[in-house]
């Protein structure tokens, strides 16, 4: 079978993930059908990341002991049951129930989609394969708030879960046309006391995140506590799921921390800009999707222009100058407000996108580079698990950061869509700071490291 038919089934099938954006479309609707207040759309978001980010480094593990194509069949099968359970939710508890199951879905399938994809690919072709993928991804994520809009408009919120049924299904159905990209089964075990307490740091640091109250200050412990206990015993493991060792290379760790950053500062826009568009610009639910679509399609370009401007500037500059285009568009959502424009507001994403975009292949391609071929289960996986802690983090800061600056308004007297606006302003202006301040640095421990002596 050639390559590129395998590659493209992949594909298919990688796309359950990234069309989860259609969701964002559907937040007022949703927040409108159950009765919630804004803050509490965030458990939509964090009971599904946390679920998928406390199994990616497993699921990408299981597929390098037992088959890449095998765990991700399997994964596509837990996701189209997840899907329907999500549409047919009578109430919200049922609904983020059935987002965890999602989780569990999407776990399998990313953690062994990066590795499925590359599987048929020698080494010299990874950037380009890496860019394919990600762009992709980032087409699904632009194809899901066009079609989310549209279907929200129409049938309501669960058609965004519905519509994703057919094609895991279909994409389950034609993984026989993809050739195995087994991982090295017989000898080696799995590392099942590194997975629980992997599983134990994500859910803890995220719940912590999340929730406020006397639990908070415990979970952080647990969450420190796990962490320390993973960092331990995969030292000690012959076999661990993720070799602490590797953190030693400062650039590898560097990109690593940056992707988390990234992520956490991006997701302001598809977290807290439909409720700007549907509040401030008017918009029904597809205008706001076809808003956020300017976004997930300038990511969709820089992912696919990341190899060429890799191989004009390198991939490290490469990365940086993407983080800096979306730093600047992150400032320039900083400065809307009910006067602004439809040029700038697409300006703006269109540069933090397509900076997002370019940084994003950068970084999976050095993850990839550094860890062992027969790891690339892993690999794959660590690139998702870090963009999860970075998804996680930003939707309880930002909502956090909006709901404060909002509240501090309104006592001061001011409308509530002036205060809605100033809240706003001031979490984009906080994500543009932080991924600015940590570019910064990275750049500084880059210099750093390369001088002589």
């Amino acid at each position: 079978m050639r390559p590129h038919l395998a590659l493209a089934v992949v594909l298919a099938g990688a796309l359950v993930a990234p069309l989860d954006t259609a969701v964002n479309v559907a937040f007022p609707a949703i927040t409108g059908a159950f009765g919630l207040d804004l803050p509490e759309i965030r458990w939509v978001v964090i009971v599904y990341v946390l679920t998928y980010g406390a199994l990616m480094l497993v699921g990408g593990r299981l597929g390098d002991l037992y088959g890449y194509r095998r765990v991700f069949g399997a994964g596509l099968g837990v996701v189209a049951a997840s899907f329907a359970a999500c549409a047919l939710a009578p109430g919200y508890d049922v609904l983020l129930a059935a987002r965890m199951g999602q989780g569990v879905g999407v776990a399998l399938v990313l953690g062994c989609g990066p590795a499925l994809a590359l599987a048929h690919f020698p080494d010299g072709e990874r950037t380009r394969v890496l860019g394919h993928y990600s762009a992709m991804l980032a087409f699904g994520g632009a194809l899901g708030v066009l079609a989310g809009g549209a279907l929200v408009n129409a049938w309501g919120w669960p058609t965004v879960f519905w519509m994703r049924v057919p094609l895991a299904l279909a994409a389950l159905a034609s993984l026989g046309l993809v050739p195995p990209a087994d991982g090295q089964r017989a000898a080696r075990p799995f590392d099942m006391a590194g997975a629980a307490l992997l599983a134990a740091w994500t859910s803890a640091l995220v719940l912590a995140l999340a929730l406020a109250g006397a639990a908070r200050p415990w979970l952080a412990l647990l969450a420190v506590a796990a962490f320390a206990g993973f960092v331990a015993h995969e030292a000690r493991s012959t076999d661990p799921i993720l070799r602490p060792a590797l953190f030693r290379d400062p650039g590898f760790t560097i990109f690593n921390a940056l992707n988390i950053v990234a992520n956490l500062a991006a997701f302001a826009v598809p977290l807290l800009g439909p409720y700007y568009f549907a509040r401030v610009s008017g918009l029904d639910a597809l205008g706001v999707g076809s808003q956020l679509a300017v976004w997930s399609g300038s990511t969709l370009a820089g992912a696919a222009l990341a190899a060429s401007l890799g191989r004009r500037f390198g991939l490290e500059r490469a990365a940086f100058l993407g983080l800096a285009l979306s730093i600047a568009g992150l400032a320039s959502v900083a400065t809307w407000g009910a006067e602004t424009g439809r040029a700038a507001t697409s300006g703006a994403l269109l540069a933090q996108g397509f900076g997002m975009g370019v940084f994003q292949v950068a970084y999976a391609d050095r993850v990839m580079a550094t860890l062992p071929r027969g790891d690339r289960g892993v690999a794959g996986s660590l690139t998702m698990l870090t963009r999860m802690l970075g998804v996680a983090t930003g939707a309880s800061l930002l909502t956090a950061l909006l709901r404060d600056a909002e509240s501090a308004a309104l006592g001061a007297g001011l409308g509530a869509p002036e205060a809605f606006l100033e809240g706003f302003r001031f979490a984009f202006r906080c994500a543009a700071i932080a991924l600015a301040a940590c570019l910064a640095a990275a750049l500084a421990a880059a210099r750093f490291h390369r001088r002589p002596g």
